[in-house]
């Protein structure tokens, strides 16, 4: 299956990143290479370095991206930071993130990612490491619960738990269809009518995985630090924890005086680190939900780095 992607909000990143032609700048969510090949498109003495753990993505991003200023490394984006010096700088202009599972990922019936198709228990974004198969057959009930509950606000979460853990004990869960099964028995009827009630659970189990939610909060720190003045990161969630760890970092970079606010003057002389360059989160406009109904939940957010 050739790799393919649409690009979430492609006009609003580019937009938002403000790229100069030579600039460095780095798409830590490489997928297809659609908004990496827009971005090194703008680029003359410029350098994009795209990046994606999953080796599939690096394949089809370095094919895409062949003859422009780019180059595409096989990695976590949380690695950013040693990632940017390895490739000789110390700063970047702008960082874009677009977050979660690429629509050729979910596509894909052997990556296991879907709950829609029987497939192997996957949901590996790099290929590598511990598999949802080892999740659903080796975590006890309590941290199946605790990974339904956070990752998934699966308020049936303990019902599902407690079916996982009766259906191994029979025999191994192996397949997506096996899970999906488990999952619909665990929820009252009403919750199947109403819509899949998989979706809660597959995302918790894919968070776990790919650990998607510590990989997010250690990429931000590294990116901010390596903005130069100016610079701007540019990410794209499609959840509701994701969205949450965004707006509060970024709200946190943006964050001037700590003091107490009983304090008649500051004493800190904390400044804010950057500005925020949308208010409220950019959505998908209506023509592209049409044209990309995945992109119903993207979210963008952007701020500008304004002091180190």
């Amino acid at each position: 299956m050739e790799f393919s992607h649409l690009p979430v909000l492609l006009d609003e990143c580019i937009e938002g990143l403000k790229i100069r032609p030579d600039g460095i700048y780095v798409d830590g969510t490489a997928g297809g290479g659609g908004h990496s090949r827009e971005i090194a498109a703008r680029l003359d003495t410029g350098l994009l370095i795209a990046i994606d753990r999953d080796p599939d993505a690096v394949k089809a991003a370095s094919e895409r991206l062949y003859g422009l200023n780019a180059r595409v490394v096989n990695a976590n984006f949380s690695e950013v930071g040693e990632i940017v010096r390895n490739a000789g700088f110390e700063k970047i202009d702008g960082m874009l993130l677009d977050l979660g599972v690429s629509s050729w990922q979910l596509d894909n019936r052997e990556r296991g990612f879907s709950y829609h198709d029987d497939a192997p228990l996957d949901m590996r974004m790099s290929r590598e490491g511990m598999s949802a198969r080892d999740v659903v057959n080796g975590y006890s009930y309590g941290d199946l619960c605790r990974i339904l509950f956070e990752y998934g606000e699966e308020q049936y979460a303990k019902s599902i738990a407690s079916n996982i853990v009766k259906q191994r004990e029979s025999k191994p869960i192996e397949s997506t269809a096996e899970l999906a099964e488990i999952v619909k028995m665990s929820v009252p009827q009403k919750a199947r009518r109403d819509k899949n009630p998989c979706r809660k659970t597959f995302q918790a189990i894919r968070i776990e995985v790919n650990n998607e939610l510590g990989s997010l909060s250690d990429a931000l720190d590294s990116a901010f630090e390596l903005l130069s003045i100016g610079g701007r990161l540019v990410i794209i969630t499609f959840h509701s924890l994701e969205d949450r760890i965004v707006k509060q970092r970024f709200a946190d970079f943006c964050r001037g005086c700590t003091c107490p606010p009983e304090f008649p003057v500051c004493v800190c002389g904390k400044k804010p680190r950057a500005k925020l360059i949308t208010k409220k989160p950019t959505e998908p406009s209506e023509e592209e939900l049409r044209i990309n109904p995945r992109s119903r939940s993207a979210k963008l957010r952007i701020i500008e780095k304004i002091r180190d």
